[in-house]
């Protein structure tokens, strides 16, 4: 029953992203962004779609593992992190990598402080959603994937911000 709500109030919480995200892209555009990193992006949407996947299969294959309420906690913890790190690109958040020619990074926020928040905490997240229902192999498996992937995307973003 925790995990059915769980996977759906997760599935939900990516949705929802990818609303907010499309709503941006549409008003970058409009506002003369350009798309960079193409070419990686289908990797990032099926890294992301295979981590969820792999969730519930593993959990499946446990047989109903007991949730820990530390990492729930630390998972709550990260979300709230992931909310003001997003409500602090406002417009500008996206799943892509857009730039508006003359648009310097957002720097308030978590972005005084670092330079990628919002990597860091997807790191977090795939890191410790799995731990939450002791989910050890999607969790190394992912964390792993997610590593290699963001080493691409986060070199791409440093050229498009370095013009």
């Amino acid at each position: 029953m925790y995990f059915i709500l769980f996977i759906s109030f997760l599935i939900l919480q990516r949705l929802s992203e990818l609303y907010i995200s499309n709503r941006n892209e549409k008003w970058l555009l409009a506002n003369g962004a350009i798309q960079y990193g193409q070419s990686h992006y289908p990797y990032i949407v099926a890294m992301h779609t295979l981590f969820i996947i792999s969730i519930i299969t593993e959990y499946i294959l446990r047989s109903n593992a007991p949730i820990d309420y530390t990492f729930l906690v630390l998972f709550i913890l990260v979300l709230l992190f992931k909310f003001w790190a997003l409500s602090s690109l406002g417009k500008y958040w996206n799943t892509k990598i857009y730039r508006i020619p003359g648009v310097y990074p957002v720097k308030k926020g978590p972005y005084k402080l670092l330079k990628h928040p919002n990597y860091m905490e997807v790191c977090c997240e795939i890191a410790i959603i799995p731990l939450v229902f002791h989910l050890y192999y999607t969790a190394v498996i992912f964390t792993v994937l997610n590593a290699l992937m963001l080493s691409v995307r986060i070199s791409v973003e440093n050229k498009v911000w370095a013009k």
